[in-house]
């Protein structure tokens, strides 16, 4: 398990259950970033979803807290019936009001430290179409298309892969 990680202000570490409320907000107002008709109303109850993904004993959910605000998520676990190499980030966050500030890169980092350390070879995340700034991100950070998911016609997600490599 990833121990706390200190970086000037900032801490990286394991979400409490008690935070799920910060939690919440924080994605709310990320995902709200790039949906350029407002967040899609489609039946999902958040809080019980994030609820959910802090209490399963086979997920981890990082969080990057400074000055006493969680400004960074990530959550990410082995998905169902995949190779016990294989981790998926099933959520990446960074306020927005903290964007261009080394709070993703930060987290990103402790997510491949998390990944090597559980003995991951590769990881696969989904991002939005429209969220070209996560695309690029992702594409600094040396995620690919994933060849083993193209885009479908109308898909409004991409399949993106990593190789975690040994340092």
């Amino acid at each position: 398990m990833i121990s706390d990680r200190v970086t000037t202000s900032r801490v990286i570490r394991t979400v409490l259950s008690a935070e799920v409320e910060d939690v919440v907000a924080l994605h709310t107002r990320a995902r709200a970033t790039y949906y350029p008709d407002g967040l899609p109303q489609d039946g999902t109850d958040w809080l019980a979803a994030w609820q959910s993904a802090i209490a399963r004993p086979d997920a981890h959910v990082l969080c990057v807290v400074e000055e006493g605000r969680i400004i960074g998520l990530a959550l990410f676990r082995t998905p169902e019936d995949a190779p016990a190499d294989k981790v998926k980030l099933f959520q990446f966050h960074v306020d927005p009001d903290h964007w261009s500030r080394g709070v993703g890169t930060a987290l990103h980092a402790a997510c491949v430290e998390e990944w090597r350390a559980d003995g991951k070879g590769t990881a696969v995340l989904d991002v939005h179409v429209d969220n070209r700034r996560a695309q690029g991100f992702y594409a600094r950070q040396g995620w690919i298309p994933d060849p083993e998911n193209p885009p479908a016609n109308g898909d409004h997600h991409l399949s993106l892969r990593f190789s975690v490599t040994r340092e």
